[in-house]
């Protein structure tokens, strides 16, 4: 049975300013649960899965069902029943009011934080799958409970139409559909799936064209594993690093998701990183293509891109620069002297990706740069103490909710449900109501504040 743990952390590679308060993460405890309260998980999980194409969102029934055991002994108030002709009474909001908060201040973690699901993208699951097998850490770090709600939440998330879209209640995409598929073949499910899932999936990706036609993403996750041709991505110099900070093509005067991302990428592209090929990646290159894999003019992909994808076409600028970077700089770079600028940019791109790494605790910015900053420190160093720091806060992004196990976009939001939590209770003008709850949530809110010392 899976327990929600909040505010702790034992594992000697966790790093933490205020003893891990906010925290929160899913251990699976084996035995654990009576037989009526593993019954309600299981219909729980039933019914979310016959709703799925009509309910795309989880409602945390697991966290709920753990919470109200928890503190079961919290006073119940009657509940205000009224005809629907019937003068709506001050008593009557009064005593809805107090009942909303004695329910909402049972979901509140003892360190002050209201827990919560922060999902919704699919394209960062399927990361952390590959990442994981890339560095061969998939099973030591993901049980097979872990990998058996990952299936879960992958199935239940599938389109009707056999694929996946860039979020759980988004159409079909081939980035969501080429790595969801991916990531299922990687966590052990054979090329049928359940129900012919797969057997959908692969169809939904071959009648597009194979996925030659996947986003730029999509392109260098599945380069990685070794899935598709780096000659079929656009440049990604780690050059541009070296750049004086002044010009404004400088990554550092980018928005921060974008250069915190482009940082790893940059590198794992100049070092044109492939893991390892393993029989499963050979079949993959067989599955995912409607030609040879040998066959593909791997230069014509660089700018292919499914039009269920295609959210702006590129200019025509655009694709002429990375032409040029592609045809001329590249070469260049690749022959002495120049491959000498080549490994001092992959040097700088990596303290870069260090001083990301050691000033979040190994949390990152969000889930993406997190996943590729973990593979750039495994392909410096398979037995760094860094990579090993990445390891031990893969389980913050994790969440479990009655849909299956999902990566978060974040490991939580935590301070920003807590504020609004404490002004909505705040505007109810019943905080004699929820004095522990405001109490614990000011604790944790002051507690959650960046010092400047």
């Amino acid at each position: 049975m899976w327990k929600l743990k909040c505010s702790q952390g034992d594992d000697l590679e966790v790093r933490s300013i205020y003893d891990n308060i906010g925290r929160q993460f899913w251990e699976f405890t084996p035995n654990a649960g009576t037989p009526d309260e593993l019954a309600i998980i299981k219909k729980m999980r039933q019914e979310f899965t016959q709703n799925r194409y009509h309910v795309k969102q989880s409602s945390d029934l697991l966290m709920r069902l753990q919470l109200a055991k928890e503190k079961s002994r919290v006073e119940e108030i009657e509940k205000v029943s009224m005809g629907a002709e019937e003068d709506i009474s001050e008593e009557a909001v009064v005593n809805t009011l107090k009942r909303a908060i004695k329910f909402y201040s049972t979901l509140q973690a003892e360190d002050g934080h209201w827990p919560g699901d922060y999902g919704g993208p699919l394209f960062l699951l399927p990361g952390l799958v590959i990442g994981l097998y890339i560095t061969r850490d998939l099973h030591s770090v993901l049980s097979s409970e872990h990998c058996k709600e990952m299936i879960r939440y992958l199935y239940n998330h599938q389109n009707e139409d056999g694929g996946w879209g860039l979020h759980i209640e988004g159409k079909s995409t081939m980035f969501g559909t080429g790595l969801s598929y991916v990531a299922l073949r990687l966590l052990g499910e054979d090329t049928t799936g359940s129900d012919r899932a797969m057997v959908k999936a692969r169809a939904w990706i071959l009648d597009r064209g194979g996925v030659t036609s996947i986003p730029s993403w999509g392109k260098l996750w599945l380069s990685m594993l070794g899935v598709y041709d780096w000659r079929g991505n656009n440049p990604l110099p780690p050059e541009i690093w070296l750049l004086p900070h002044i010009l404004p093509i400088h990554p550092g005067r980018m928005w921060c998701h974008c250069r915190m991302v482009y940082l790893p990428m940059s590198y794992l592209y100049g070092k044109r990183f492939v893991a390892s090929l393993s029989p499963l990646v050979l079949s993959l290159r067989k599955e995912l293509y409607v030609q040879p894999y040998n066959q593909i003019e791997w230069d014509q992909t660089r700018n292919l891109c499914a039009k269920e994808d295609l959210y702006c076409p590129h200019p025509w600028i655009q694709d002429m620069l990375w032409s040029c970077l592609h045809n001329v700089v590249e070469p260049l770079l690749a022959q002495w002297p120049f491959s000498k600028l080549r490994q001092i940019a992959l040097s700088t791109a990596m303290d870069h990706i260090h001083y990301e790494d050691e000033n979040t605790h190994y949390i990152c910015l969000g889930p993406v740069n997190k996943v590729l900053n973990m593979v750039c420190c495994w392909v410096e160093n398979p037995n760094s103490k860094e990579y090993k720091h990445h390891l031990s806060r893969i389980k913050d992004y994790l969440w479990v909710a009655e849909d299956g196990m999902k990566m978060q976009g974040y490991n939580g939001s935590q301070l920003w449900d807590a504020t609004f939590s404490v002004q909505a209770l705040l505007a109810t003008d019943l905080a004699e109501e929820c004095g522990l709850t405001l109490k614990k949530a000011h604790e944790f809110i002051k507690n959650s504040q960046v010092l400047v010392f």
